[in-house]
């Protein structure tokens, strides 16, 4: 019998121990075969997931799994019982967006899980790899030994190859509602965070981690943990309770876009794939609004929201702006301050607001009929003030109202901390009240745009009358804000951070820069910088937000007048996070484009290609650009116009004053 050396031996053992403790692995990969996601269980059976793009490590082993209140965990012991697989490839088309029609193409793995022993308890996860990302759920199906659950953790790890640089807002340290700066630390610099959270790689890649379909749970914030983990951390009750489920339910998709250029972040549809389709049958009714408002003139002090000498919302001042909105063409004014419960400080209690009765210098049956006889929508405004089940108790008589005096869009409020002074806007008590204003006012035909909300994770596309929401620093913080305003970094950087959780009421269209006020706050930007907000930052309601007598003979103004709110296709022709930013939109209802290019307080020449034009054609390029001299501290007025011919080989120079920016209008030449 022949020997075998000791050495071979040895490496016979261990590569059948190997090979009995290798775990499988389930992979799916995107259509474009770019991006995969490879899953496994742990040697304690624990559910784990890891993420690669075009071969570059995304995110290393993570761990999934969740704990409860009152019952054993989930988050080992497991077998994979069985898996499935999926291919969607379909094109679907929204009532409205930064796209006309979107492709929904991607591969789906299903992973069912039992556990080996206690009670068995099963748990699905669902991961969907597409070509710009990547999104996974898990799903709770019904079961004899699991069913109503108070959810304390949900487990789910997000760790990365390195500690890379974030750009990030921190969760209610500064305010309840994501009106913060983006700064930029590396992760290790970090401790929570709200997403969507954009990360610069060493690898060269850009992501984004956010969720989607944000139904009936607590927003996902991110903790930081060792290493360079991020593990989710659910906004609780007031109780401490993240969730309270019962079996059935699915959690909320959790997102990673992936792409090579910032640019790719915006352009990123997965967040609106990843969300069922919409509900509302007939969406004729939904469209996009320019408008008018008062407004800006309550957070300059020459009007008030309550009673008195000042009072903003009389019918005399409205109809003055419903002639204003006529006469330039805008089809809305919007009027806040209309309804009783504005005297005294109503921030501190919501409930002294009434959503039916005016006040009595407000005629409100007058106003709408005025403003119907000149095609000038009443829109509409609910101020809560955090007093979220008073207003639900009046919300169908409301809607109802307005519904009947032709007003069809309604900006809410909830200027408070908290919601019912003690939950958090983001915890899932605030994600139902929001879904129930939403759902409530989609059966009177009314849009919303929401202020101080919960964040978007996609909702539009399920209630496509959720139209635009703030979650974000907006402009009224250029007149009131004692840290200055918003820096000239700020509106450069919305598009890849906030805005990848859906559109932003920001209000754009300051054309007065010469107001004083104790807080020293202003408009850090140029004027043309304001006329490219209005295609750099996306929303159907657009707002001019400036004082009306502030537009008068003022040629820029036709700039805001023409350019849509709404678009069939969106590029980004070129941009650097916080420096520049330059995008590229098509009209949703004609062959124009229009482009903006703003940046931060340096001075800087683009050279932008223009082969996002149809090829073969001609087009006139009007541009309103930063004139001689313009600078946003010193001198932000000055603004060149000009014309010139342009086809989709042209190479623009694009000269951008400190803090400025250039807004054009292309027009075929037919």
């Amino acid at each position: 019998m022949k020997k075998i050396p000791f050495r071979q031996c040895i490496a016979a053992i261990m590569l059948v121990i190997l090979s009995c403790s290798a775990q499988k692995t389930y992979k799916v990969a995107s259509p474009s075969k770019n991006n995969e996601v490879t899953f496994s269980l742990t040697k304690t059976g624990q559910p784990q997931y890891t993420l690669t793009s075009g071969g570059k490590k995304v995110l290393e082993p993570s761990l999934m799994g969740f704990e409860f209140d009152g019952l054993p965990k989930m988050t080992d012991g497991f077998r994979v019982l069985s898996t499935e697989k999926n291919t969607v490839d379909s094109t679907w088309e929204q009532p409205w967006g930064e796209f006309k029609k979107i492709k929904d193409n991607h591969n789906e793995l299903t992973i069912h899980l039992e556990e080996t022993g206690g009670q068995k308890r099963k748990m699905d996860i669902i991961f969907r790899v597409f070509n710009d990302g990547a999104g996974f759920r898990y799903s709770f199906p019904k079961q004899p030994n699991l069913n109503q659950v108070k959810i304390s953790n949900e487990l789910t790890q997000f760790v990365f190859p390195a500690d890379e640089n974030v750009w990030w807002i921190p969760v209610h340290r500064e305010n309840s509602y994501y009106e913060s700066h983006y700064r930029k630390t590396a992760m290790s610099k970090t401790d929570t965070i709200n997403t969507p959270a954009t990360f610069e790689t060493k690898s060269g890649l850009f992501l984004a981690l956010h969720e989607a379909a944000l139904t009936d749970y607590a927003s996902m914030t991110l903790l930081k943990g060792k290493g360079n983990t991020y593990t989710s951390e659910l906004v609780p009750w007031a109780d401490g309770t993240k969730v309270y489920a019962q079996a059935p339910f699915a959690t909320p998709w959790r997102t990673v876009i992936v792409g090579k250029k910032p640019g790719d972040l915006v352009t990123s549809t997965l967040m609106l794939n990843l969300n069922e389709p919409s509900k509302i049958n007939d969406t004729s009714w939904i469209g996009p609004s320019k408008y008018i408002g008062i407004w800006w003139g309550m957070h300059l002090e020459k009007f008030s929201w309550g009673q008195g000498p000042k009072h903003g919302a009389t019918t005399k001042i409205t109809k003055e702006y419903i002639d204003f909105a006529a006469k330039h063409g805008l089809n809305g004014v919007l009027v806040e301050g209309w309804n009783v419960g504005w005297d005294g400080d109503w921030t501190a209690d919501g409930r002294a607001f009434s959503f039916t009765q005016p006040y009595p210098d407000f005629d409100i049956q007058e106003i709408t009929r005025y403003g119907k006889s000149k095609n000038v929508r009443l829109i509409g405004h609910h101020e809560t003030a955090g007093a979220a089940k008073h207003y639900e108790s009046q919300l169908e008589d409301a809607f109802k109202l307005y519904n009947e005096l032709g007003v069809n869009s309604v900006k809410t409020g909830y200027v408070n901390k908290y919601l019912d002074k003690k939950e958090w806007h983001d915890s899932q008590y605030g994600v139902r009240h929001y879904r129930k204003v939403v759902e409530t006012a989609a059966k009177y035909k009314i849009m919303i745009d929401n202020h101080e909300p919960v964040k978007g994770t996609g909702l539009q596309r399920t209630y496509p009358n959720l139209m635009s929401w703030e979650g974000g620093r907006g402009q009224e913080y250029n007149a009131w804000s004692d840290d200055g305003g918003n820096t000239t970094d700020h509106t450069v950087l919305l598009p890849f951070t906030r805005m990848l959780s859906g559109p932003m009421d920001y209000t754009p269209g300051n054309f007065g820069f010469d107001y004083k006020l104790p807080q020293g706050a202003k408009v850090n930007t140029t004027l043309a910088h304001q006329l490219a907000l209005y295609v750099v930052l996306f929303s159907p309601l657009q707002m001019a937000s400036d004082l009306p007598e502030n537009y008068e003979g003022r040629r820029e103004f036709e700039f805001v007048k023409q350019v849509p709110c709404i678009w069939s296709e969106t590029t980004v022709p070129d941009a650097k996070l916080a420096e520049y930013t330059v995008i590229a939109r098509k009209d949703w209802n004609s062959s124009d484009w229009y482009m903006g290019a703003i940046t931060n307080k340096d001075a800087r020449r683009l050279s932008v290609p223009l082969n996002f034009l149809e090829a073969g054609k001609s087009y006139k390029a009007e541009i309103y650009a930063d004139g001689a001299g313009a600078d946003y501290k010193t001198n932000p007025y000055p603004v060149t116009i000009e014309s010139k011919t342009v086809t989709s080989k042209t190479v623009l120079e694009v000269n951008l004053a400190s803090g400025g920016g250039t807004a054009i209008r292309f027009t075929e030449v037919k």
